[in-house]
């Protein structure tokens, strides 16, 4: 959620913002998705398996339109989304 955020704040500040778009986009929904899948597995809600399976599919998505930039916050986000998207993907099984 962390390197979302701050992917995406980092984005509004990059010279040719038309082409960090899908990237701010991704970033945004991919923290949100993050943040309530916390949230249910803090609190151990019965519907934490599902949200895990969403933000697997939010972080992987965020992480393969942040590889595509050249940026070191892309590139530490996409490498944050796709340790998040393992950890999911096992936490969904």
């Amino acid at each position: 959620m962390a390197a979302c955020e701050e992917c995406a704040t980092a984005c509004l500040s990059e010279p040719h913002i038309d082409m960090m778009r899908g990237c701010i986009r991704l970033d945004r929904d991919c923290a949100d998705v993050c943040a309530m899948t916390a949230r249910l597995l803090m609190r151990g809600s019965d519907l934490h398996a599902q949200a895990c399976a969403l933000c697997a599919e939010a972080c992987a998505a965020c992480a393969a339109e942040c590889a595509q930039h050249h940026h070191d916050h892309c590139q530490r986000c996409a490498e944050a989304c796709r340790r998040c998207e393992e950890a999911c993907r096992k936490l969904a099984a």
